[in-house]
């Protein structure tokens, strides 16, 4: 059985951000977080088009990438929980309930 891309997705959003958290070693995250990306864009190119799979690695980067300022306007947790539900939102609708 398949891990679903949006659980892989939020969780490795999420993880990535505790453990750049906890750690202090920012990399360290960062490597969650590509982790997590390596794993679902394999999936996605595996059950979606090349357009698909384009348009939901540049959700989950440009998740990423926004979560910074967010953070900023309300805070780390909801900043971090909202860009990951929406992540994981748009890889269940592309990608996830296509599985077969």
């Amino acid at each position: 059985m398949r891990v679903p891309t949006a659980a892989i997705t939020a969780g490795s959003l999420i993880g990535g951000w505790q453990v750049a958290r906890r750690t202090g070693i920012r990399p360290l995250g960062g490597a969650v977080l590509a982790a997590g990306g390596v794993l679902a864009g394999r999936e996605w190119a595996r059950v979606t088009s090349p357009a698909v799979t384009a348009a939901l690695v540049t959700t989950y980067v440009g998740a990423f990438a926004l979560s910074h300022p967010l953070a900023k306007r309300i805070g780390s947790w909801p900043s971090v929980l909202a860009v990951s539900a929406l992540t994981a939102a748009v890889s269940y609708a592309a990608a996830d309930r296509r599985r077969g």
